[in-house]
């Protein structure tokens, strides 16, 4: 058994979000600059570790002031605390193609357990002959369990932001 490690392809990929804003609608970012160490055991892909950061200062929801306003202290307080990051405890195949990675999520210094789906691509040559595989991730989190607190009533009932926040990535490795 041979390790095997994996880079993320930056422009291949895609680490975002999902949160409700006004109950109606949804508001997606996602981050630009984030680093991953990858490995598995003979590329299987049940074997995988990741331990990933993300550079919180690189949040993009297309709006400048929103951006500004989560990269305050009423959101992630980048100041104090400019990575977030998850480290993979576990993986569990569903079937053929799909697995459950556990592992812990931290934000604001505050960790917790959570569970993402993967879709698992099969691996494959690129024209260049290098392998690659393709992973599509998606969970969900509470927000409040982070300390991300920051809300606002709206007049007709309800809050501004939404508790939940849908992770989703779309990722594409290359083994090294």
């Amino acid at each position: 058994m041979a390790k095997t490690n994996w880079a993320i392809d930056p422009s291949h990929s895609h680490i975002g979000f999902k949160v409700k804003y006004m109950i109606f609608t949804n508001v997606s970012g996602m981050f630009k600059d984030f680093q991953a160490v990858i490995e598995s055991v003979d590329d299987q892909i049940e074997t995988l570790k990741v331990s990933f950061t993300a550079n919180v200062s690189s949040i993009d929801t297309n709006s400048i002031d929103r951006d500004d306003h989560l990269r305050s202290s009423d959101f992630f307080d980048v100041v104090r605390y400019p990575i977030i990051s998850f480290e993979s405890t576990n993986i569990i195949q569903n079937s053929h193609n799909r697995f459950d990675m556990l592992g812990k999520f931290t934000i604001r210094d505050i960790t917790r357990s959570i569970a993402l789906e993967v879709e698992y691509n099969e691996l494959m040559k690129d024209p260049w002959g290098k392998t690659i595989v393709g992973l599509s991730l998606s969970g969900k989190v509470n927000r409040s369990d982070y300390g991300l607190d920051w809300n606002t009533s709206l007049e007709t009932g309800g809050l501004l932001v939404g508790e939940e926040i849908k992770l989703f990535s779309d990722i594409q490795l290359i083994r090294q």
